[in-house]
């Protein structure tokens, strides 16, 4: 850098002394002090010697050096040259620049003298012949001045005769303000001469103002007064210093007590609103509540600016009561959204809090009550959300129960089918209506919302995720899953209908597939960002976590809905199997009535599934024939009575145990029980499965003689044909329904089945019972 700064030095000196020789008539001034110590060798100097110098070059360099310097000095030439040219070009035009102007001014000068002659002699004309007018109009000028005086001092010394008079007109028409203000003005002349000139008029004056203090003292303590118009009796009363200290008490005593009457109370809320709408279409005056509680409020503030005035040292109590009317304005607020309130609604509130906050805020702004405010107004905007979401979900809760679901009109009507499309109904529609609801708050332009859209939008984002996490809470206290700890909410789970469930558990699937997507896309164009205090407490609104929320329940609800219904058909089970003495059994003579009593509730199921999950692809699971599993009954009794037709009943029932228990060793390996789809088959099968399961056990806890096992056999054979049209997986029923008769033949003391042609007469004769009842039944 030092290397660099050295030689723009050098060059600026150069031109510096450049310039100076230019302008400098003397050469001597151009190089100032630094021809004293120039060296004989600086070649910018006055006294440099050429001759001298080129001497000392050649004993000193060789020729290389003298090359370079010569090569040196013709550049740093012909640079002058250049620099000097451009000098004198720039300064010519300048020069041509400030001839041009010079000429410009002399031509525009020329005529200046004379005009500035002319304009003066006008000047001393119009001073002369202005000083002769005031001269000729002194002596009038005076007169009338003099006339004025005295045309005021009449006015006065009228307006101190006619006061008494005033004075007692004021009295009539209870103008008290007028009356003071004449008296007051009159105060200065009456001290003077009311002793004198108009002692009467003070004597008179005087009694007139004496009743018109005692009128201001009983209108001050009057409960029929408002509160306005005692605060003026109070200015009034102190402009004619009358002592009013001691009245301070009391008079703060009254104005406390008109608090209540100030209070927007919950019940009378939505008058004011309802007045205070229609109020501004009309331009008539309209002495609603609206403006009642506006007029009040108004004197109410113009009464404290009155005390406060009166009274200096009453600030902090007058400060206590505008917070305290606040207070009472927000904590009513609070009891008033307790009900269900539109959003029109709590903004007209709102509304009209505010103008009172306000008012007073304009009488007594060191008392803070715009912060006052908005730290409550958070905390009711906050409620008013969560109480929305709460109304929304008590919306879905009523519509789920407002049908009175009962055996007959699943069965005869889609009453099921009707509450889910309700419920579907409720949720879009809820949350549409709360969207707007909620827009209406973000688009208010009153002063106090606009502070808090960021808090609302951070309230909405978690009101939403809080409302479908205690919605899907909720879905399980009515399913009976789970219980709650209030009593009124839900029903036991004995009461609780199954249908119910179901329903409860498709529309947790709609909610997942269909309502959640759609709130996302709400939120992402109204409600995104947001303030993160907002989510203090918990997260915004996370959409995959509903999901799986949503889609956990449904999975839980639909298991519940088949537990329920399998307990349900469980407990026919259990009483047919614990009624009879199996030990003591009869003969079996028919299919029992079990067996109806158990088709008749898996047809059952099969109406509720209908009417609420779609249909799955059906594909039916059958057992191949080679493995033996799926021979049917049929075939089965023919192959064994055409074999074993010699044989005695005892062989040929240790016969068919053997072929039965070696048929197991070598059948296909079933999957009996998979995963639960949202479809009509998968459900009902998983129930028959179940309760077959079930049949099972209960067939493992009893004992069973020849006639008892015979009657389980005949009732699982006519169940075979029944439930394999029902369900889509045979293998697993068929494995089911064997397993059955293996269970009973273990517990059996002595096994003999029944012979197919008998079975097959019972079950034939079951089947023609059956048809002659349903056609019977059927309605003409």
């Amino acid at each position: 850098m030092a290397t660099e700064a050295a030689p723009m030095d050098e060059k600026a000196k150069r031109m510096r002394d450049l310039l100076s020789s230019f302008y400098a008539p003397d050469p001597s001034i151009s190089t100032g002090g630094s021809s004293i110590n120039a060296s004989f060798d600086n070649i910018n100097s006055t006294s440099f010697d050429a001759d001298q110098y080129m001497d000392l070059m050649i004993k000193k360099s060789n020729m290389e050096v003298l090359l370079q310097r010569h090569v040196q000095m013709a550049a740093e030439i012909k640079n002058l040259d250049t620099d000097l040219q451009m000098l004198v070009y720039e300064n010519y035009n300048k020069f041509i620049s400030a001839t041009d102007t010079i000429k410009r001014m002399k031509s525009n000068i020329f005529g200046m003298e004379g005009n500035m002659d002319q304009l003066l002699q006008k000047i001393m004309s119009v001073q002369s012949r202005s000083d002769g007018v005031n001269t000729s109009l002194f002596e009038k000028r005076e007169h009338i001045e003099k006339l004025h005086r005295t045309r005021n001092l009449l006015r006065k010394v009228q307006f101190i005769y006619d006061l008494p008079a005033r004075l007692q007109k004021c009295i009539k028409s209870e103008a008290y303000g007028d009356a003071v203000r004449f008296y007051t003005g009159a105060m200065p002349i009456l001290k003077v001469y009311g002793d004198t000139s108009f002692q009467e008029c003070r004597r008179a004056s005087e009694e007139a103002i004496e009743i018109i203090i005692k009128n201001l003292q009983t209108k001050l303590f009057s409960d029929s007064e408002s509160i306005q118009a005692r605060a003026e009796a109070a200015v009034l009363l102190k402009q004619l210093d009358v002592p009013v200290d001691s009245l301070k008490a009391r008079l703060l005593e009254k104005l406390e007590q008109s608090l209540d009457g100030l209070q927007i109370k919950p019940e009378d809320a939505s008058k004011l609103v309802e007045h205070n709408d229609s109020s501004k279409d009309e331009e008539s005056n309209n002495q609603g509540p609206a403006k009642i509680h506006e007029d009040a409020v108004r004197g109410f503030s113009e009464a404290m600016r009155a005390y406060r005035e009166i009274f200096p040292d009453s600030e902090e109590r007058l400060f206590k009561l505008a917070r305290a009317l606040t207070t009472m304005h927000f904590e009513n607020m609070e009891l008033y959204i307790k009900k269900r309130v539109s959003a029109a609604d709590f903004l007209g509130i709102f509304r009209i809090i505010w103008e009172d906050v306000v008012l007073m805020d304009e009488v007594l702004p060191e008392a803070a009550l715009s912060d006052l405010s908005a730290e409550a107004a958070q905390v009711t905007l906050k409620q008013f959300v969560a109480r929305t979401f709460s109304n929304l979900q008590q919306d879905i809760s009523d519509t789920l129960l407002k049908f009175d679901i009962n055996q007959k009109e699943i069965v005869d009507g889609e009453v099921l089918k009707v509450v889910l499309e309700a419920s579907r109904k409720a949720v879009l529609q809820g949350t549409a209506d709360i969207f707007q609801e909620f827009r209406q708050l973000l688009d208010e332009s009153s002063g106090i919302f606009v502070k808090m859209k960021d808090f609302l939008v951070g309230w909405v984002q978690k009101g939403f995720q809080d409302f479908f996490r205690s919605l899907d809470a909720h879905f399980l206290v009515l399913s009976g899953k789970t219980s709650s700890s209030n009593e009124t909410e839900g029903k036991s789970s004995e009461k609780i209908h199954a249908g119910l469930i179901l329903v409860l558990a498709q529309l947790s699937v709609f909610i997942e597939q269909k309502v959640i997507p759609r709130i996302t896309e709400e939120i992402a164009a109204s409600f995104s960002g947001g303030n993160s205090q907002a989510f203090e407490n918990g997260p915004a609104f996370i959409p995959g976590e509903l999901c799986r929320v949503f889609h956990a329940a449904s999975e839980k609800l639909l298991q519940h809905y088949i537990d329920t219904r399998t307990q349900k058909i469980s407990v026919v089970l259990r009483k047919r199997f614990k009624t009879p003495n199996w030990i003591k059994h009869k003969e079996p003579r028919e299919v029992h009535m079990f067996v109806d009593m158990f088709l008749q509730q898996l047809e059952e199921v099969g109406k509720e599934v209908k009417q609420i999950l779609p249909q799955g692809t059906f594909r039916k699971h059958k057992r191949s024939d080679s493995n033996g599993s799926n021979t049917t009954t049929s075939s089965r009794s023919n192959t064994l009575h055409s074999d074993k037709m010699a044989r005695s009943n005892s062989q040929r029932a240790r016969s068919q145990l053997f072929e039965t228990h070696l048929a197991k060793l070598f059948k296909q390996k079933v999957e009996i029980f998979t995963k639960v789809e949202f479809t009509q088959e998968s459900v009902v099968t998983t129930v028959v499965k179940l309760c077959l399961k079930s049949l099972q056990e209960y067939v493992r806890l009893q004992t069973f003689n020849r006639s008892g096992f015979q009657q389980i056999q005949l009732d699982i054979q006519f169940l075979k044909a029944p439930l394999k049209e029902t369900v889509e997986d045979e293998a697993a029923i068929d494995f089911l329904l064997d397993e059955v008769i293996v269970a009973a033949s273990e517990r059996c003391l002595d096994v003999i089945p029944l012979e197919p042609p008998i079975l097959d007469k019972l079950i034939q004769a079951k089947l023609a019972k059956s048809k002659e009842h349903n056609n019977n039944t059927v309605p003409s």
